[in-house]
């Protein structure tokens, strides 16, 4: 049946057509109240979700009813038509119901899902406009710091980086939003596993000039991403499992999940809160490519040479610094042996060995799987820059 008929169905048995309204419930306090409604105890930090949420609407004067179907039981989901509204915030499991307690009791939905600070403060607003409350409280509260980041120096640097995203339709078409207008990702593939909202999937897809993918095929999502090699996947447990193998970065931002994603710290995906932690998780994987914009600074200096070794390794390692990195040769003995990985000319691997060792690594990597790609045998200065502009992109 899925989670959002078996919902649907449990509401309406237990709420029936109950002609007890919310009039004769008021809440005692004189405030509008809500039923956050579609969080699960399997969902993607939901928990934590619901705090922040609560939260949230409780500095712009606006009380929790009650919670559904995490934590709810019988007595509560037939008081579900006391409250004024209902917030929505994961569709796949409650939009069914939402849509039967708006007919059945004229309830309206609030259907933002509050993930990033654009859209939470979206939320705020639709919110105050359907309970009569002034937003700016919640506004004004939001400690989000992440569109400080966005407007400062160093983000630069992820401007233009490019991101797939794959999960369910919520978080996937949230992810989208924050990626392309608060991070500065392009939007290079967007899916989701949630067929029955392929229609909102392909709306979010065509705002971004990409093609949907909307498939529970694990292996056509890789071959996706294997195709569009992106700079980072945002995705479920599974598409970490295909970029760790493909040599992506990777965080998960939807279920299913491993246990890892569940940290025991405060870490909600929504609220302003929500963002700060969407920064954290997002950027992190690509904070070793920061180092990248050093290369043009730091060429030619005496400590970042080809044969200089890390230098808080001490005089030891840059003494014995011909240990220190036994891939030198390493092409050469491939190419002797006949291996399958191409060899590098001379003058390649000179310009190889002018990039800073704590980029180098990577370097090397990418350009002889450029070089392996285009079946190239023998990497030459011009593939080490038709390599660099490949993953540049």
């Amino acid at each position: 049946m899925g989670a959002s008929e078996t919902f649907y169905r449990l509401v309406r048995a237990f709420v029936g057509n109950a002609s007890v309204g919310r009039e004769s419930h008021r809440n005692p306090r004189g405030r509008p109240c809500c039923n956050l409604l579609g969080p699960t105890a399997l969902g993607f930090r939901h928990r934590d979700d619901v705090y922040e949420v609560t939260r949230l609407l409780d500095r712009i004067g606006v009380d929790v009813n009650l919670v559904a179907p995490l934590g709810a039981t019988p007595a509560d989901l037939a008081r579900l038509g006391e409250a004024d509204f209902n917030v929505v915030l994961y569709p796949e499991v409650a939009a069914v119901a939402a849509r039967w307690l708006e007919r059945t009791f004229g309830q309206p939905t609030v259907s933002v899902v509050p993930i990033g600070a654009g859209a939470t403060a979206d939320f705020v607003n639709e919110v105050a406009r359907l309970a009569g409350v002034d937003p700016a409280p919640g506004l004004a509260s939001g400690p989000s710091r992440l569109p400080w980041y966005s407007r400062s120096v160093d983000s630069t640097y992820l401007t233009g980086k490019r991101v797939f995203i794959f999960g369910d339709a919520t978080h996937a078409i949230a992810a989208a939003r924050v990626a392309a207008t608060e991070f500065g990702f392009d939007v290079a593939g967007l899916g989701t596993y949630s067929r029955e909202f392929g229609r909102e999937l392909r709306h979010a897809a065509q705002a971004y000039n990409v093609e949907p993918l909307i498939t529970d095929d694990y292996l056509a999502v890789e071959a996706r991403i294997a195709e569009l090699q992106p700079d980072l996947v945002l995705g479920t447990q599974m598409e970490r499992h295909i970029a760790k193998r493909l040599g992506i970065a990777c965080a998960v931002i939807s279920a299913p999940a491993h246990v890892q994603d569940y940290p025991a710290r405060y870490s909600p995906q929504m609220g302003f809160e929500g963002a700060n932690v969407l920064f954290d998780t997002w950027v992190h994987p690509l904070m070793m490519g920061l180092e990248e914009h050093l290369l043009a600074m730091f060429r030619d200096d005496f400590e970042f040479h080809g044969e200089a070794a890390p230098s808080h390794l001490g005089a030891a390692a840059a003494a014995g610094s011909d240990d220190a990195e036994p891939w030198r040769d390493q092409a050469a003995a491939v190419a002797a042996e006949g291996g399958g990985g191409p060899a590098w000319a001379m003058e390649a691997e000179q310009e190889m060995r002018k990039i800073p060792f704590f980029v180098r690594g990577k370097a090397r990597r990418n350009t002889e799987r450029f070089a392996s790609d285009t079946g190239v045998a023998v990497i030459t200065l011009k593939t080490l820059y038709d390599a660099k502009a490949h993953f540049g992109r």
